[in-house]
């Protein structure tokens, strides 16, 4: 959107022969023109013409306005690049047939010694630039090619890169838990932002102080407006259901899902010996004879929210679902699920999903797409995208 008024009075608007606009400044300067990225501003009285003076002094309080030069009426958004990584291409596709404009050219490969090699096939002189890559399957090697492409694109005179990241990556190391643990989730909000990225757009990051690693801005969206969604529509059981957290950390989201459902919520306290291996679990609630929901952000090897289903059948659940924005499913994951008691495990598509839809029919899946691209034209267009965290564009 181009801008229109810089604000204050006291200057007036001459047209040129061209077309052009000349922005004049309400106090006598001589003949002065000056141009700075693409702006021209004159002064419209260079002389001291009494009848040309007389003809201005109905101008003299209209506001200033800058025009620039060249653009045209495409239809489409103007100055916006979106371009895609390799980690989740249809995603990014997604995201740009809503905002009805193509994906940029770009080509990403490896050399022989595993290197990534990007080329970005079209200018970013000038543009608002937003690279889309999840932080999923090849995590490094993502991560890598995503720092890559953000460098290419500031040294090519990127106006502004945007890193759309879904599924933030090394979002679960971040805090030192113990002796000479580190934070790599702080390590990646430095790589992003010495690489060049301007702005980050995240979904449902694993801890929300996570945004505090970072000196640029940060817009962490909710899928929790999908699931509310997801759930009126398909689980007819609803106003009788139960919301569960599978742990106490994810008490919060829990809590705010239920209250705008209307119903109660429950939580499963668990202790880990160690990384992905569950060793007790204590439900705390009620949840007999009723339809339980377990909402969680995300699923690696998924024996936790395995573990909870058994805990909650054998506390007299009726049926159990299970809700996750990533569902990472990596390891014995898609096996567990197979043969856990689930109705349902809905995850969204920050992560690819086809290739687990078809090995588990159990699986389905909510696209997020909408979200995300709302929140791109919100941003650059100078918009809150507050509007987002409680509702799903139509």
């Amino acid at each position: 959107m181009e801008p229109t008024n810089v604000g204050g009075t006291g200057r007036g608007l001459e047209a040129t022969g061209s077309g052009e606009a000349i922005v004049g400044g309400g106090g006598g300067g001589g003949e002065d023109e000056k141009e700075q990225d693409g702006w021209r501003f004159e002064s419209v009285m260079p002389r001291p013409d009494p009848i040309r003076a007389r003809s201005l002094c109905s101008k003299l309080e209209t506001p200033a306005v800058f025009v620039k030069r060249g653009g045209g009426g495409s239809g489409k958004m103007p100055n916006i690049k979106v371009f895609s990584g390799t980690s989740h291409p249809g995603l990014a596709q997604k995201i740009v047939d809503r905002l009805g404009i193509d994906l940029g050219k770009v080509v990403t490969k490896k050399f022989s010694n595993l290197e990534t090699c990007v080329e970005i096939g079209e200018s970013v002189r000038g543009e608002d630039v937003y690279i889309v890559q999840s932080g999923s399957g090849e995590v490094n090697d993502n991560l890598m090619e995503l720092l890559i492409m953000i460098n290419a694109c500031k040294i090519a005179s990127a106006s502004r890169v945007t890193a759309v990241i879904p599924c933030f990556p090394y979002a679960r190391q971040d805090k030192k838990d113990k002796s000479r643990a580190p934070i790599s989730a702080k390590l990646v909000a430095n790589m992003l932002s010495v690489a060049g990225a301007d702005h980050i757009i995240t979904m449902d990051l694993h801890a929300s102080q996570i945004q505090g690693f970072f000196d640029i801005p940060v817009d962490n969206l909710y899928a929790e407006p999908a699931v509310l969604k997801w759930i009126k529509e398909n689980i007819p059981e609803w106003r009788n259901g139960i919301i569960v957290s599978p742990d106490a950390g994810g008490a919060k989201r829990v809590t705010s899902i239920a209250d705008r459902l209307n119903v109660e919520f429950a939580l499963i306290h668990k202790e880990r010996k160690k990384a992905n291996e569950v060793a007790s679990m204590v439900l705390v609630g009620d949840v007999k004879d009723r339809v339980t929901i377990l909402v969680d952000d995300m699923a690696d090897t998924c024996g936790t929210i395995c573990h909870a289903a058994e805990k909650l059948l054998e506390a007299g659940s009726t049926k159990v679902y299970a809700i996750l924005t990533h569902g990472i499913f990596s390891g014995p994951a898609i096996s567990r699920i197979n043969n856990a008691c689930f109705e349902a495990v809905v995850v969204t598509n920050t992560i690819p999903q086809e290739k687990h839809m078809n090995e588990c029919p159990k699986i389905q899946c909510i696209d997020i797409s909408l979200i995300i691209a709302e929140a791109i034209r919100r941003t650059h267009n100078g918009e809150s995208v507050s509007f987002l965290f409680a509702n799903v564009p139509m």
